[in-house]
């Protein structure tokens, strides 16, 4: 083999050596974000668990609020677990991946369908709730910023020779996913009503009692969910119809409504929050008058 030759072996041997190498070390700054994402939505999880509020996030607050409505659940877990999972998906891929290729496929699906699902439950935040979360707000980021990092890694042999195909794809996809989790947020599959809750609600309303609040109102969000699907048969009163920061209903200017949630029954003011017992005892209803399933 003539020296020339060998040069050139050499060097393809350096160079497919150098190849691997950088196939198979870590996308560190990628392994980073994923990390301080589990952190941020570890520690969610942990306050949504025990049934705490969110550090810098006082009761009544924006943060509150989203952190105690409907949309900081899926399937019965809080939102921030899903959240821990897709963040440790991130983290593991973004660790080791025999094939360079492979590992940015992963990443980037793994990335887009997290931003987009924060996305959307950023949009339903403020759109359903007039409100916005540091802490979401802050995973949203994290999110973003591991989004860019792998769109720009983008190695030369990844699928197609221009992004169309690849995208039509991921947003079909996308468009599914994010039309079953506006499915799964409506009153589509919710279960059936219980019938001594929807006794106990159309009794209130026979009986003229009325139930004060605010769809920013967490503890009015608490009460309604006391009632489940049964939570449309009260008598309910939304007094900021025109938002949160618009003019109170004249219905409760005239009733003097100061605090949320507050009931009138039977001519008398509750302005807190009641169990199902006390409804039950204040309205005087008689359960025995539960007409059965």
């Amino acid at each position: 083999m003539s020296k020339t030759k060998r040069i050139h072996r050499a060097e393809a041997l350096l160079h497919s050596g150098v190849e691997r190498s950088a196939q198979h070390s870590p996308e560190w700054l990628v392994l980073v974000l994923a990390l301080c994402g589990m952190l941020l939505t570890g520690y969610l999880t942990y306050v949504a668990l025990r049934g705490g509020t969110p550090a810098f996030c006082s009761e009544e607050t924006a943060c509150d609020l989203i952190q105690q409505s409907r949309w900081s659940r899926l399937l019965g877990l809080p939102l921030a677990l899903w959240g821990f999972v897709l963040y440790g998906l991130l983290a593991g891929n973004a660790w080791r991946l025999p094939a360079r290729l492979v590992r940015w496929r992963r990443l980037w699906l793994l990335a887009w369908f997290g931003l987009a699902v924060s996305l959307y439950m950023t949009l339903v935040a403020w759109l359903q709730l007039e409100a916005f979360c540091a802490w979401c707000l802050l995973s949203l980021a994290l999110l973003a910023a591991i989004f860019i990092r792998v769109s720009l890694k983008r190695p030369k042999s990844a699928p197609g020779t221009d992004w169309r195909h690849w995208l039509t794809y991921c947003g079909v996809a996308t468009v599914v996913t994010l039309s079953g989790l506006q499915l799964y947020y409506s009153d589509l599959f919710a279960p059936r009503e219980d019938p001594q809750l929807q006794a106990l609600a159309s009794h209130l309303q026979r009986s003229g009692a009325k139930f004060y609040g605010t769809f920013w109102c967490s503890s009015c969000q608490e009460q309604k969910r006391l009632f489940g699907t049964s939570a449309e048969r009260l008598p309910y009163v939304e007094c900021t119809p025109d938002g949160r920061n618009g003019l109170l209903a004249r219905v409760c200017i005239e009733e003097k409504i100061n605090r949320y949630p507050t009931w009138i029954i039977r001519e008398q003011r509750y302005s807190q929050m009641l169990n199902i017992e006390e409804l039950t005892r204040l309205s005087r209803f008689k359960w025995r008058e539960t007409p059965v399933p």
